[in-house]
């Protein structure tokens, strides 16, 4: 009988490393989740926001490297822009995926990329001004982070994908991303901490993100029912089975993500107190793509 793996106890400090993963799409349905269109719809709209984002977040963070005086915040940034890295382009391959099964999603993409690489870099700002914003930037990349690392927590505890017959790859690409949002969950908010730390600019950025990011998976779920030439013409999200799929556990409850949120505008709120590091190594220790990385 084989023995039990032993359970990985949180470290004291992690060193941050990034996973070279590979995901085969080769056996991978367009509708990856039996049955459930609304809900692989609802996630597969992280396959067209997230690479902009976190592209976004690797330039950001790399502006910030040069005002970095503590050794340990900037050999965790580095660690956490080569795990940004390998997250887009996963989930690239992912948005490509939907493409080749014919779900266009290039015109939400492109549309994304304006955004994060035109109109929130602002390279034309200059001195003190450049600074205040890249500043306010960091303050947004820990409020996503928070939430990134929650929905972390979330999907590695939570079964309910696998009792309704998900894809496996999928289920890995999402589980693996999940675990390593938990890993590096204090990064972006210790490195805001280090070089502003102002309290009010926190739960300004948080309470701003929320609007934009919840009419991002809107009509980001929207266009995916318009442009699925698998669904019958005419097809769209229904508002039953939103509630059906929150009802079921096999989406995060609204009044906990709620709470999640709440958690952070507390003034003595640190990350550490979201998710377990011992959670996501251990997941990481069986994921398929993980494992393959190590060898």
């Amino acid at each position: 009988m084989s023995q039990p793996e032993k359970k990985i106890e949180d470290p004291d400090h992690l060193v941050l490393q990034p996973r070279d993963v590979r995901f085969d799409w080769g056996r991978t349905p367009a509708h990856w989740i039996p049955g459930e269109v609304l809900l692989a719809h609802i996630l597969n709209v992280t396959h067209m926001i997230l690479p902009e984002i976190e592209r976004w977040f690797i330039r950001v963070f790399s502006a910030a490297l040069p005002l970095i005086s503590s050794e340990k915040v900037r050999a965790d940034v580095r660690g956490f822009i080569g795990q940004e890295s390998v997250h887009a382009e996963s989930h690239q391959g992912a948005a490509d995926h939907l493409t080749r099964h014919g779900i266009d999603v290039t015109p939400f993409t492109g549309q994304m990329e304006w955004v994060f690489q035109e109109r929130l870099l602002r390279p034309e700002l200059k001195g003190t001004r450049a600074r205040k914003w890249l500043i306010w930037q960091l303050s947004g990349v820990a409020a996503g982070e928070h939430f990134t690392a929650m929905l972390g927590e979330y999907i590695l505890a939570n079964r309910k994908l696998d009792e309704v017959g998900a894809d496996p790859v999928m289920l890995d690409l999402f589980r693996w991303h999940g675990a390593e949002e938990v890993e590096h969950r204090a990064v972006a908010f210790d490195l805001f901490t280090h070089l502003d730390n102002r309290y009010w600019a926190r739960v300004i950025t948080m309470v701003a993100i929320i609007p934009p990011l919840i009419w991002l998976f809107i009509r980001g779920t929207l266009f995916l029912y318009r442009n699925d030439p698998h669904l019958p013409p005419g097809s769209r999200p229904r508002m039953r089975e939103l509630i059906r799929l929150l009802r079921e556990g096999l989406l995060p409850p609204v009044m906990w993500l709620i709470k999640g949120t709440l958690k952070y505008l507390r003034r003595d709120f640190h990350p550490s107190q979201v998710g377990s590091t011992s959670a996501a190594l251990e997941y990481l220790a069986t994921s398929p793509a993980a494992r393959a990385a190590n060898h």
